[in-house]
């Protein structure tokens, strides 16, 4: 007869009696091991997303951040759940996934790492109302702390990135190799590419956004959708490109947030003025040169693009009929950062062609100092 308040259990095939209170042991040591885990997954995040703000941003104030967070789970960190670890007796230490083995992109590494940080978090915050009280609600602050940084840190790596890049793909609606054009340009060292595409259907434009913006992921390229905001927040855009009488600036900025970028079309000083005010984060400056792309536009010359080197406080890129032939012209006339399109989309060695135009953008950079 079995002994009151005992019960059986079968241990590799052996049944063994086990007194209740042996099982509430079991189950406290396996939650101190969740915990554990979780609380070393979020710290090595961290510590991952870290080093980038010290060193690839320069950023001290986002460093410290994440420094902060660091220490905040060494604070729960305690000595009795470090001791419940058992690293041998985990299969969780042989599961592995294709996709943890590559990372394509800085980019790329530092979203698999908060989403690690987002996902360790939340389980801390579950399974820590087991363990004790206040434990579930600091961790679930502390996870909406990782969503704001994750947020100013991602737009704040789209405007650095912007600022060092000199020249921008706008692609053109008849390119047939769309892809292909656009991953040789990449591949020369390109860093920004809008998709414009003023006459295809939605479900086409959807398709070829989501392609190209992988792509620039792929490469550590910003992509930028021209005028749809839909379809920008659809493929997860870092930004819209607006002309003069697309959407106002105010509402795309509601609907796209303060993190995504901006830019603007103009075509002289008062348009370019207007544009700062309303806080866009980049304007076009054109056409320079009359241009199949904008036929309704007169060419601006050069003029407009010395006035914009003398005025403009933010990024700004010359663009329309601007290539190899008359770069330097527009260089000389103050840009040191242009937008094209045919120049790039039609040309037939685009890698050549992007190596070149940055060569001479970046001796321009180098000579100002940018």
């Amino acid at each position: 007869m079995k002994e009151l308040d005992c019960y059986e259990r079968s241990i590799n095939g052996v049944v063994v009696m086990v007194e209740p209170y042996s099982q509430k042991q079991h189950t406290q040591q396996v939650i101190y091991r969740i915990l554990d885990a979780n609380l070393d997954r979020g710290r090595e995040g961290l510590r991952i997303i870290e080093e980038w703000c010290r060193f690839g941003l320069d950023n001290p104030q986002l460093a410290q951040e994440c420094k902060q967070l660091r220490q905040e789970l060494a604070n729960w960190h305690t000595s009795e759940l470090r001791a419940a670890r058992d690293t041998p007796g985990d299969p969780g230490t042989q599961l592995s996934h294709p996709q943890e083995e590559t990372r394509s992109s800085v980019t790329s590494l530092l979203q698999a790492n908060f989403c690690r940080v987002e996902e360790a978090f939340r389980v801390l915050e579950e399974y820590g109302k087991l363990y004790k009280p206040g434990m579930g609600q600091a961790f679930k602050q502390m996870r909406y702390q990782v969503y704001t940084l994750e947020t100013n840190m991602m737009g704040y790596q789209r405007h650095q990135l912007l600022w060092r890049s000199h020249l921008y793909l706008v692609t053109s609606s008849n390119c047939e190799n769309l892809f292909e054009t656009v991953e040789a340009t990449l591949k020369g060292g390109l860093t920004l590419v809008q998709y414009r595409h003023k006459t295809a259907d939605d479900i086409v434009r959807l398709e070829e956004a989501r392609k190209l913006k992988e792509l620039c992921r792929t490469y550590g390229a910003l992509f930028i959708v021209n005028d749809r905001i839909d379809i920008a927040l659809a493929v997860n855009a870092d930004g819209v490109h607006l002309g003069q009488q697309d959407t106002p600036v105010a509402i795309a900025r509601q609907l796209l947030g303060p993190q995504r970028l901006i830019g603007r079309s103009t075509t002289n000083s008062g348009e370019m003025q207007k544009a700062i005010a309303e806080g866009v984060d980049y304007i076009g400056v054109g056409p320079v040169y009359q241009t199949p792309t904008k036929q309704d536009k007169p060419a601006v010359g050069l003029e407009y693009v010395k006035h914009a080197a003398e005025n403009c406080s933010i990024p700004w890129f010359a663009i329309g009929g601007i290539d190899t032939n008359n770069i330097n012209d527009v260089i000389d006339a103050g840009a040191s950062r242009i937008a094209v399109v045919r120049s790039l989309m039609q040309a037939e060695q685009p890698t050549l062609v992007t190596q070149y135009l940055l060569s001479q953008l970046n001796r321009v950079g180098s000579e100002s100092g940018e």
